[in-house]
């Protein structure tokens, strides 16, 4: 009987975890660059009442006896699919079709301390250097900052990722050419806030290039990339954590229902 209150606590405990990744899922439904977040369970350890046994000339074999003893969270993962691209028609909000990352850092950290994210809202700051919401360069090839002269006349990002401007006198320049990160395992990543990701051990080292090379995707220029939160998969898997957590809890009403019962056999 005690085996059962615990395992319906186990349960309850998963099921509480699921619904935490949905909400966290649901509510960056339009978060720019945002990855989803998918919870997977396993069993605990069973315990053995009977082992195995194989078969005799004269008997067949029996199969162990193994009580379970509650389920435990096995990964929480990040889903690394693309989201649907959305036109902005600026040129400094860029989308990566494929699966390279944007690295941002510092000025002074510009091969130490990189940041990676597919959040595309890029901006000119008042030295016409590309910077993203935080204050964060834009890393071109060469591990250089972007910049673009704010007397230019106007400006262009390719789907190889070269910037070029149009100068004052009228002439078309080429600043440089942003540059992609990609992962072997980029569900390794780990999520840092503010669509971040760091590289970690699981992730492995990046392989950097610039776009259209090395399986590291193409750049789109005015479009940003949506979250790849699904609602109605979000609202479906609230249903199925809801009643999961609900048939938990029922479990330990149950228990506790019969050692009353067992607790009143004496009068």
């Amino acid at each position: 009987m005690i085996r059962s209150l615990y395992s319906g606590i186990s349960g309850m405990k998963n099921f509480q975890t699921k619904l935490d990744v949905i909400g966290n899922n649901i509510s960056n439904v339009n978060t720019y660059g945002f990855k989803k977040g998918r919870t997977i369970f396993k069993d605990l350890i069973s315990q053995t009442t009977s082992g195995a046994s194989g078969a005799t000339g004269t008997r067949g074999g029996v199969n162990a006896k193994q009580v379970g003893l509650g389920s435990q969270l096995a990964s929480i993962d990040t889903i690394q699919t693309g989201g649907s691209l959305q036109s902005t028609g600026n040129t400094l909000d860029l989308a990566i079709s494929g699966d390279g990352f944007f690295q941002v850092a510092d000025s002074d950290k510009l091969t130490t301390d990189i940041s990676y994210t597919r959040a595309g809202n890029f901006y000119m700051d008042s030295n016409g250097d590309l910077v993203n919401g935080d204050g964060k360069y834009l890393i071109g090839v060469g591990s250089l900052i972007l910049n673009i002269p704010t007397d230019a006349q106007s400006m262009s990002i390719g789907q190889d990722g070269t910037v070029t401007y149009v100068d004052v006198d009228g002439v078309l320049q080429t600043e440089g050419q942003i540059e992609l990160a990609k992962f072997p395992n980029s569900g390794g990543l780990t999520k840092s806030g503010s669509n971040y990701f760091i590289e970690s051990p699981a992730s492995g080292e990046p392989v950097i290039g610039a776009p259209l090379t090395s399986g590291l995707g193409t750049i789109n220029s005015g479009f940003l990339e949506m979250s790849n939160v699904d609602l109605s998969e979000e609202f479906t898997d609230m249903i199925v954590a809801q009643r999961g957590f609900q048939a938990n809890t029922r479990i330990i009403t149950t228990s506790d229902s019969i050692l009353e019962e067992l607790i009143n056999l004496k009068r």
